[in-house]
């Protein structure tokens, strides 16, 4: 595996306890919150890259690639089983579908060319609209009573798939709340979300390990900006630890818990603005 020899074995160590400890508090944290493990793995990720020393030309790229190849197992197996229960709406997906992989080659195609402080202001800024929504917004927000008509539609659909791209995560951070504020019923929201994922994830993640073949300073077991052992370690424990987190979510306020969330991703926003801070006043 590239760059194995040039680590020594506590670094290496150091890796893979740090990619186990990213999918055991992604399991945790998307069983008690309920929300799609992108949003939670690539902050986790880019703070325990920062830790190992990872370049940080290279940083939140392999962040956003790892985290993109992750959902792919996890979004079509949630799709099919919401297909099963009948929360799954083909006909607004294939509406849908045309726009967002428009979406998803536009963030591809900027992911590859944008650097890594770019994607990380990216992702910052839209935590921190996240933080805010879920801490401040009123429960069933609507601000119309249906979808938009063509073509604001499938405007919606390519900023779902660009953000959700350049973001790393699987779309239904972003489009649960976009259809619910157009008074579209939630659980038909979150089980079509799941497919939007799978369609956002696969080209995605093609596309971020294309743009990253022969980069340099990337870590050990990267193919492309994917980590492979991040990949073979994160998805297994977030399927050991995510039901943790739902019987935690049973004992505590739902009320609090998405506070206790907003409170995480801001953080995560303004620690990754203070390294952007950093990087311009040492450059």
């Amino acid at each position: 595996m590239e760059l194995l020899a040039d680590r020594d074995f506590l670094w290496l160590t150091g890796l893979l306890l740090a990619l186990l400890a990213t999918g055991m508090v992604a399991g945790v944290l998307a069983g008690l919150l309920g929300v799609g493990g992108g949003i939670v793995i690539v902050p986790v990720l880019f703070h325990m890259f920062t830790l190992l020393g990872i370049d940080a030309s290279v940083k939140m790229h392999l962040a956003v690639g790892t985290s993109l190849a992750t959902i792919v197992p996890t979004s079509i197996t949630s799709a099919r089983a919401h297909a099963r229960r009948g929360s799954l709406d083909r006909t607004l997906l294939r509406t849908l579908g045309p726009s967002l992989l428009a979406g998803v080659l536009i963030g591809s195609l900027l992911s590859g060319v944008l650097n890594g402080a770019v994607l990380t202001a990216v992702f910052a800024t839209v935590a921190l609209f996240v933080a805010a929504h879920m801490a401040f917004a009123p429960q069933n927000m609507v601000v119309a009573d249906g979808l938009p008509p063509t073509p604001f539609r499938q405007t919606l659909g390519v900023l779902i798939g660009g953000v959700s791209t350049l973001m790393g995560i699987g779309g239904g951070t972003l489009s649960v709340p976009i259809l619910s504020a157009f008074n579209y019923p939630i659980h038909r929201a979150v089980g079509t979300a799941a497919a939007i994922g799978a369609l956002i994830s696969i080209p995605g993640s093609i596309a971020l390990f294309v743009a990253g073949i022969d980069q340099p300073n990337r870590p050990p077991g990267s193919i492309g900006y994917i980590n492979l052992l991040g990949v073979a370690l994160i998805i297994p424990m977030t399927l050991v630890t995510a039901p943790w987190g739902v019987r935690l979510a049973h004992s505590l306020n739902a009320r609090r818990l998405r506070q206790l969330f907003a409170l995480f991703l801001f953080l995560t926003a303004i620690r990754m603005y203070y390294g952007l801070a950093e990087s311009y006043m040492a450059g």
